[in-house]
This record gives structure tokens, sequence and C-alpha cells, in this order.
């Protein structure tokens, strides 16, 4: 295989950039006056929770989007066009008000995009947080060992205020306190 062979990144940001200028053309089912000249493009190998980001330089004036790799390799290309245009719409926004969130403006472009607020998971959590109350059914994932993980005594159920534990989804170990995730870890090893 030569040097010059295209790789996976390289297909995924050419079908992403095609996908934009059909967007941004209104070349088929969607519009978005997206400008692509300031519009930058780039693929991550490490994200697991995201399937896309769009970062604004304010300075250049310039929007990068970030697709995740794993997404791209899990989701069938319809799925994955409703990332890219998902991401569009962020770069519209900064490129028209130099903000951007999940707000009215964002949900109502995003609409008439067929692009999900929110993406489907693409990847299993490493953890999982769940309320100990009888009468209480939340459950938050999680991918990193953030601070509630790791500290889950310090945090309070999201829904209903009370008291929560932490699992290690791969070995169904579960702790409450700083000390067993330490403990569970330990007891894990390498299969952490």
């Amino acid at each position: 295989m030569s040097s010059d062979a295209p790789t996976l990144v390289d297909e995924i940001v050419a079908r992403a950039r095609i996908h934009a200028r059909e967007v941004a053309n209104g070349d088929g089912d969607y519009h978005l006056p997206v400008d692509l000249e300031s519009l930058e493009w780039d693929v991550s190998s490490r994200a697991r929770r995201r399937a896309g980001a769009c970062r604004w330089n304010a300075d250049r004036e310039v929007a990068t989007i970030v697709l995740a790799r794993r997404a791209y390799e899990r989701y069938d290309w319809p799925a994955f066009a409703a990332v890219v245009r998902h991401e569009l719409v962020h770069a519209w926004e900064f490129q028209q008000f130099g903000e951007s969130g999940h707000g009215k403006r964002f949900h109502e472009r995003a609409a008439e995009l067929d692009a999900p607020r929110h993406c489907q998971a693409f990847a299993d959590p490493r953890y999982l947080l769940r309320c100990l109350e009888s009468n209480c059914d939340w459950r938050a994932r999680r991918h990193r060992a953030s601070k509630p993980v790791k500290s889950p005594d310090r945090y309070r159920c999201g829904a209903c205020g009370g008291s929560y534990e932490a699992e290690h989804v791969d070995s169904g170990r579960t702790w409450t306190t700083a000390s067993g995730y330490g403990g569970a870890k330990a007891a894990l090893g390498d299969e952490w």
C-alpha cells in the first residue's frame, strides 16, 4: 500500500465536505447558507461520547467541525450525515451570531435540516450512575471517570436529590464512596 492511499480520516472528511456542500448549495432536501470557506474539518479518534463538535475561533472567524471516527464506523450514512448537519447548524450560528447553543434558534434550524438535537449512542459507557431511592429511576451514562463517578457520595441524584451509586459496567462492581471507587479499581486491576 502506498503512503498516498486515502485513509479512513480522509474518507470521513471527504464525505462530510460533499454533504456540507450539498446543504450549503441547497442541492437536495436541505439548505443552510453556511460559509464553507470559513469552515475547517477534523476527525477525532478518541471521542466516545460526542459524534461531533463545532469549535469557533473568533479571531480567525473560522468554525472547525470535529467528527468522531467511532461514530462514523458505527452509524449508517444517513445517521452520520444528520450529525454533519447538526454541526453545520452550529457553524452557521457561529458565523452569523458569534455564538451557538442548543436553544430555540438552533432547534428551529436543526428541525428544518432533519438534524437531531442529540445523537444516538455509538459507544457503550464504562460507568453508570444510578439513584438509590426506590421511587426514582434516574440514571446517567459516563464514558470517563468523572468526579461524580469517583466520589458519588459528594453528589446527589439529578432527579430527586437522593444518593446514588456508580457502577463499572463491564464488571458490575458498584460503589457509593471515593474509597469504594478506589477499591473497585484496585480489585479489577488490568480489567479496569
